[in-house]
């Protein structure tokens, strides 16, 4: 099923590109993983996948949004691995919107069924009521949580690490729902600070990290979410297009976007120790650059380059 023997490189980014430091900068490209389930969201669905097959459930079925990576994953994850998928939508207007939706149209051609709901509902997802409810509409699933967070999940991403990033002194990943920050923590060393650049406003996601791991080598921040998630400006997209073009390592601006500039940033700015060695995570994402794209476009912004 999915295989135990990654090659994961870690590329050297050239910082003379971008100011003088002594420090070292690595990103591991975790987003090569696979073209249509990359990143942590392998790393998260890994042994959920082998979990339902032991438990002989042949559906999945999970939550997102309209330009959600995890949705985009499951469905290919379905695909690959025989599992009928079901995703449970924010936002009944999409109904309409799935040919437009690069993520949607491209989940319904791997064989994914939609359930359209409210923002309302959508608030209620992780109540048992509405599991049964949804059991009822559907029949028996494998449930997988919006974000694909949960300890199968964690399990996956403690993997990201391996005996080569042990020479590191900073490990770097985003955070949206803190599961993968959460699996880095735990397989890391204690001389390695793990620091989080959150997607979203506020660092709450500590209080998920603290259900999988007592360390707490780690900091989540959240300077650099750029008011928000999903929230882009011209400044950012000049710096994803800028490192493209001088590392040619593509980055998507909900994610991987806003970390490496937040590392970038803090490395020119003295908040990183002198001489360290930094490994960032790149989780990939790329899948939701066309959905911004088109968003950019009518706002009269520029293109992310991929």
């Amino acid at each position: 099923m999915f295989s135990n023997k990654l090659d994961i490189k870690n590329r050297k980014i050239p910082l003379e590109e971008f100011f003088d430091s002594n420090c070292s900068l690595f990103v591991k490209r975790e987003d090569n993983l696979h073209p249509d389930i990359s990143g942590n969201k392998y790393r998260k669905l890994k042994y959920n996948l082998l979990e339902a097959k032991k438990l002989e459930e042949n559906t999945l079925l999970t939550f997102g949004g309209a330009f959600s990576n995890h949705i985009s994953a499951v469905a290919a994850a379905g695909k690959e691995f025989n599992f009928k998928t079901i995703g449970v939508i924010r936002g009944e207007e999409l109904i309409h919107k799935i040919e437009s939706n690069a993520t949607l149209s491209f989940a319904e051609k791997c064989g994914m069924k939609f359930h359209f709901i409210s923002r309302e509902e959508y608030r209620q997802k992780e109540e048992i009521e509405f599991i049964e409810n949804l059991k009822n509409i559907f029949g028996n699933f494998y449930l997988i949580p919006e974000g694909g967070t949960n300890n199968l999940a964690i399990k996956g991403c403690e993997e990201i690490l391996t005996a080569i990033d042990n020479e590191f002194d900073y490990i770097c990943s985003p955070v949206g729902t803190g599961g993968t920050l959460a699996g880095l923590i735990k397989s890391s060393l204690p001389h390695q600070t793990v620091i989080g650049f959150s997607a979203l406003k506020g660092t709450f996601q500590s209080s998920e990290i603290e259900k999988y791991t007592p360390k707490t080598n780690y900091k989540i921040i959240d300077d650099y979410c750029f008011g928000g998630y999903a929230k882009i400006d011209e400044q950012l997209i000049r710096f994803i297009n800028n490192f493209k073009e001088k590392t040619n390592i593509p980055l998507d601006p909900v994610y991987t976007g806003k970390m490496l500039f937040g590392i970038l940033d803090l490395i020119d700015k003295g908040m990183i120790k002198q001489n360290s060695r930094i490994l960032a995570i790149h989780t990939g994402g790329l899948q939701g650059i066309i959905g911004m794209n088109q968003l950019l476009k009518k706002k009269n912004l520029p293109q992310i380059i991929y």
